[in-house]
């Protein structure tokens, strides 16, 4: 059983994901103050409602989270396309990533002085 406070960090994190972008597991644990959890946040989302935006966390190689070939997985990827996120391979680039998948522009904002 996982502990109420957590479930609802989990749950607010993941459900503050945009349209259109991505997390992955890390970094939704990250967001709900608990880093070092993916795996509890995947433990979250196996058992939460259909109304929650599952379809936005991702490995953090760019991965779908379902099975390849499965229809979950086919289920995320309809759900991120009807989002405008492009998925290829069954994987989705950094860039649709919260903040961006580019460190090096993170870091020098573009100016490669």
């Amino acid at each position: 059983m996982i502990a109420e406070p957590l479930r609802a960090a989990v749950l607010a994190a993941v459900r503050a994901i945009p349209a259109g972008r991505v997390s992955s597991y890390g970094g939704v644990a990250a967001r709900a103050g608990l880093s070092g959890r993916a795996r509890l946040v995947g433990r979250v989302l196996r058992e939460a409602g259909a109304d929650l935006p599952w379809h936005r966390v991702l490995h953090a190689d760019g991965r779908l989270a379902m099975p390849p070939g499965s229809a979950l997985a086919r289920e995320q990827g309809r759900r991120l396309a009807r989002e405008g996120v492009a998925v290829r391979g069954g994987r989705v680039a950094r860039g649709y990533f919260i903040g961006g998948g580019d460190l090096d522009a993170l870091l020098w904002r573009g100016d490669r002085r």
